[in-house]
C-alpha cells in the first residue's frame, strides 16, 4: 500500500515540477516581446510574477499530496518516494532543479524534520551532469571570411524583431574596443567565439553572452543591446573582462530573464567565464534562486568540512532589528531577526520579512544585496564562539534551539559579506574616502530612481563590495519612494519654537525632512562638507519630489551594469 502511495506522490511531484518549469519558461520567453515593445514596466512585472511562481506551484502540490497521502510521512515512506522520483527525473535536462523542487515539498510537509540525505537530495543524486538537450546551447563562430563578418553574424544571429540603428557602426565600435581591451590578439588566426543562443534580458537591456578564445586564452565577450527613442537596436558597449562581467552578474542586480532548457550547461558556461563566482550565485542570477539555495547549502556544508574557524559576531555597529554573525573564512553573513525591537522601530518581524521579500522581487539596480532565506538551519555548536551563543540567546531566543551538538536557527537570511561603509570610511585615505562618499550618494540616488527609499540611511547600513561599489543591505525601514511625503522644515513662528529641542510642527508617519540628513548622516564636519559638495541635492525636498514625479509618470531609469565611460559614443541619446 505504501509503495503505491509513494509512486503516486513521486509522479505528482514530477507533474507539478514540469508544469512549474513550463510556466517559468513561458514567462521568461515573454521578455523578448516586452523588450521589443520597450515595455520596461512589463519586464519588471514579469520578473516579480516569475519569482512568485515557485511558491504558488508548491502550494498547489502540497494541497494535492495532502488529498491522498498518509497524514504522517515516515522516514521509510520518504525514502521510497525519493527512489521513485529519482528514476523519473534521471533523463531530464533540468534534473538538478527537480531535486530542489522535491526538497521543497519535504520541507513543507516535514518542516522540523532532519536534513537527511536518505529522504532528501541534500547532496546531488547523480555523479554525471544532466543530459544535454538535442540542440546545443551555444553557437561557435570562426573568422573564416574575416573578423568583421564574424562579428556581424553574431549580431544578426542574436537579432530581435526590431531594426538595427546602424549595425556597421556597431561592428566598428566592437572591433575598436576589442583591440584596446585585448591587445594580446595579434591576428584572426586561432580566434573563435562561442555565444550562448539564449539572450539575457534585464531592465532596459538585452545581453549576448559568450566566450572569446585566442590560442590558449579565453575571455568573456558580452554585447549589451539597447533600444533608442525610435525603437531601433544598438550595441551599447563591449564587455571583455572577468571583473566587468562579474558586475553584470552581481548579487546586487535583478535576476536575468533567460531561457534555460539546460540550466546546468548554462551555469557551467558562465562559471568558466566567472570562476570566482559561486554556482549558487549564478543560479540565482538567472532567476533559479531556489536551486541557488540548494547550491549554497551544499557548498556551505563542504566548506564546514574543509575549515575549522569559528562563527562569531559580525564586525560593525550592532543592528537594532537583526543579529548578524559570520564565519571569517566564508564570504557570507547570517542575519537573524531579533525577538524585540527598540521603541523607535515601529515594526514587526512579519513586516521585516515582507520588506526583505520586496527587495528580492524589486529591481535592485546594483545597489541592494540579494538574500537567501532559510528555515531551521543547522550549525555545528562547537564552531560557535561563546559570545555569539550568548548574543543569540539574549536577543533572539525564540529563533534558537540547541539539540545535542547542533544549534538550529528557526529563520535566517544569508547575504554576501561586505565591509560596512562606516568602517571602510574610518580607515580610508583621501582618495578612497572621496570615492566611497560619491558611491554612497549615487547608491541613494539610484535606489530612489528605482522607487526605493532606504529609510535608515546611516552609513552602517551600507557596505562596500570588492569592486568598490556601495550597496545597501539593511531593509527593515525601506519603503517605496512614491509613498513618502518629503517636506521642508517649517520656519519657526516664535522665539520659543526656534529654541525648542522638539519639533513644534506635526509629523505624520510617512513624512521625511531631507534637510535633517545633513545633521545625522555624518559626524565629522569635513566629511559632511565633502558629501554636500558632491550630493548636496539630497538635502533638498524638491529633488526628491522631482524623482517622485518621474515615477508617477511611469519613467524607468537607465541602469547600466558597467561604467558609463565604457559606453560607445553615438550621435543620438537613448530613450530614458
Amino acid at each position: 500500500m505504501l509503495m503505491d502511495a509513494a509512486e503516486r506522490v513521486a509522479r505528482d511531484v514530477f507533474a507539478h515540477f514540469r508544469a512549474y518549469r513550463n510556466d517559468f519558461e513561458s514567462l521568461t520567453e515573454s521578455a523578448r516581446r516586452r523588450f521589443e515593445n520597450a515595455d520596461w514596466l512589463g519586464i519588471q512585472d514579469a520578473g516579480a510574477q516569475r519569482l512568485a511562481q515557485y511558491n504558488a506551484s508548491m502550494r498547489r502540490l502540497v494541497v494535492s499530496v495532502r488529498g491522498y497521502a498518509p497524514a504522517t510521512f515516515s522516514p521509510s515512506f520518504w525514502r521510497d518516494i525519493k527512489m521513485k522520483y529519482r528514476a523519473l527525473i534521471a533523463t531530464e535536462s533540468d534534473r538538478e532543479l527537480a531535486e530542489t523542487y522535491y526538497n521543497s515539498l519535504h520541507r513543507h510537509i516535514t518542516s522540523r524534520g532532519p536534513v537527511d540525505d536518505e529522504q532528501m537530495f541534500v547532496a546531488a543524486s547523480f555523479d554525471d551532469p544532466p543530459p544535454a538537450p538535442e540542440q546545443p546551447i551555444f553557437t561557435t563562430y570562426h573568422p573564416h571570411d574575416g573578423v568583421v563578418r564574424m562579428i556581424k553574424r553574431i549580431c544578426q544571429d542574436h537579432a530581435m524583431n526590431v531594426p538595427w540603428r546602424n549595425l556597421d557602426r556597431d561592428v566598428g565600435n566592437i572591433l575598436r574596443s576589442l583591440a584596446e581591451a585585448r591587445p594580446e590578439i595579434e591576428s584572426a588566426r586561432h580566434l573563435s567565439v562561442r555565444v550562448l543562443n539564449s539572450l539575457f534580458y534585464r531592465n532596459k537591456g538585452t545581453y549576448a553572452v559568450g566566450a572569446l578564445t585566442y590560442k590558449d586564452q579565453t575571455w568573456p565577450i558580452v554585447l549589451p543591446v539597447l533600444l533608442d527613442a525610435n525603437g531601433k537596436a544598438y550595441v551599447d558597449t563591449l564587455i571583455c573582462d572577468e571583473d566587468e562581467l562579474s558586475v553584470v552578474f552581481s548579487f546586487t542586480r535583478a535576476y536575468f530573464m533567460v531561457s534555460t532548457p539546460h540550466p546546468h550547461g548554462l551555469i557551467e558556461f558562465l562559471h568558466q567565464l566567472l570562476p570566482n563566482k559561486k554556482r549558487s550565485e549564478l543560479y540565482a542570477s538567472i532567476g533559479l534562486h531556489k536551486h541557488g539555495k540548494t547550491e549554497f547549502y551544499r557548498g556551505f556544508v563542504q566548506h564546514l568540512a574543509d575549515s575549522d574557524d569559528p562563527f562569531d559576531i559580525a564586525p560593525g555597529i550592532k543592528g537594532t532589528v537583526m543579529a548578524v554573525f559570520m564565519l571569517p573564512s566564508y564570504q557570507s553573513v547570517f542575519k537573524v531577526i531579533k525577538d524585540q525591537f527598540p521603541p523607535q522601530k515601529n515594526i514587526t518581524a512579519r513586516e521585516v520579512r515582507a520588506k526583505y521579500y520586496t527587495v528580492k522581487k524589486h529591481d535592485r539596480v546594483g545597489r541592494m544585496a540579494d538574500t537567501q532565506e532559510f528555515e531551521n538551519f543547522a550549525f555545528p555548536l562547537a564552531r560557535f564562539m561563546p559570545e555569539l551563543i550568548a548574543e543569540l540567546e539574549s536577543v533572539a531566543p525564540s529563533s534558537i534551539s540547541i539539540i545535542g551538538n547542533t544549534i538550529i536557527i528557526k529563520h535566517l537570511y544569508t547575504e554576501r559579506l561586505m565591509t560596512p561603509l562606516n568602517l571602510f570610511i574610518a580607515d580610508a585615505d583621501e582618495e578612497l574616502l572621496k570615492n566611497a562618499l560619491d558611491e554612497y550618494g549615487n547608491a541613494i540616488k539610484q535606489l530612489a530612481a528605482a522607487n526605493i527609499f532606504p529609510g535608515d540611511m546611516l552609513l552602517k547600513n551600507f557596505g562596500v563590495t570588492r569592486h568598490g561599489r556601495v550597496v545597501f543591505y539593511d531593509y527593515d525601514e525601506i519603503s517605496y519612494l512614491s509613498d513618502v511625503n518629503f517636506r521642508a522644515i517649517p520656519e519657526p513662528r516664535t522665539l520659543e519654537e526656534e529654541m525648542s529641542s522638539e519639533a513644534w510642527y506635526s509629523v505624520a508617519k510617512n513624512d521625511v525632512f531631507p534637510e535633517e540628513f545633513r545633521r545625522f548622516l555624518f559626524g565629522k564636519p569635513s566629511i559632511k562638507k565633502l558629501f554636500t559638495d558632491m550630493h548636496g541635492e539630497l538635502f533638498d525636498p524638491e529633488y526628491w519630489k522631482g524623482l517622485q514625479e518621474g515615477i508617477h509618470e511611469g519613467h524607468v531609469t537607465d541602469v547600466f551594469p558597467y561604467r558609463r565611460k565604457k559606453r560607445f559614443a553615438r550621435l543620438a541619446t537613448p530613450s530614458g
